[in-house]
């Protein structure tokens, strides 16, 4: 009896230590889960702030900020203020996390560059290297000018502009002509002459030009200079 009254008192006494060591580690899993999520935050939105406004917002949570060096031409955030970064905004992360920034170059000077003479490619990288936006590229096919080069853009040279359209000149494909200027003649001549030549043509619309007679060519599309082939439709806009 003494050895089983001793036998169960072992086993009462690996039980409760069993117990006591399943408690731990239950209590140890929760201790650690809460401390994970008490380092848990939220991403703030660093977006149009300056680089130490958003060192100081990302310092209060407990974050820091790192600046990419590249900046990026943008003309809606102003120079030297966040335009993007990495976690987006809303991201969940924890302390004591980086948040890396990009800096706007703020928007870059708009004069259109001389792009007469140029090949297309060079034209379109240089387009964009000033932050311009390329409208579209109209084609002729003439024996005047190298192949592949812009020939005429619009606007022209030195305009303050954000978009620029090209024409450029190309291999003969077929028989095309290029767009005559309209503005100022006679609206009604314009579309004779033009459907005479088999060009589908539309008054689209008119508006008030003061000192100009009605019914006379204010805009056309396309515009004078670029190339267009019998059967496309043609557009033009009139004095009342």
């Amino acid at each position: 009896m003494a050895f089983r009254r001793r036998v169960w008192g072992a086993g009462k006494l690996l039980a409760l230590i069993g117990a006591l060591f399943a408690t731990f580690l239950v209590f140890a899993a929760a201790s650690m889960r809460i401390a994970l999520r008490s380092r848990e935050v939220t991403v703030p939105d660093l977006t149009d702030r300056t680089a130490s406004e958003a060192t100081t917002i990302a310092g209060n949570l407990g974050l820091s900020i790192r600046v990419d060096e590249s900046r990026r031409i943008d003309a809606r955030i102003g120079a030297d203020r966040v335009l993007t970064q990495e976690p987006p905004p809303g991201t969940t992360t924890r302390r004591p996390r980086s948040v890396k920034v990009w800096l706007s170059a703020g928007p870059r000077a708009t004069k259109v560059p001389s792009l007469v003479g140029e090949t297309e490619r060079a034209a379109t990288l240089r387009l964009a290297q000033d932050g311009l936006t390329l409208a579209g590229v109209a084609e002729i096919s003439s024996p005047s000018y190298p192949l592949d080069v812009v020939v005429a853009q619009d606007p022209a040279a030195n305009t303050a502009a954000a978009r620029v359209a090209l024409l450029v000149n190309r291999a003969e494909t077929g028989e095309t002509y290029v767009m005559p200027d309209l503005t100022g003649v006679s609206g009604d001549r314009a579309a004779q002459v033009l459907r005479g030549h088999g060009f589908r043509i539309a008054i689209v619309g008119s508006s008030t030009s003061p000192g100009t007679p009605p019914g006379t060519v204010l805009r056309q599309r396309p515009q004078a200079g670029f190339q267009i082939a019998p059967g496309e439709p043609i557009s033009i806009e009139v004095s009342k």
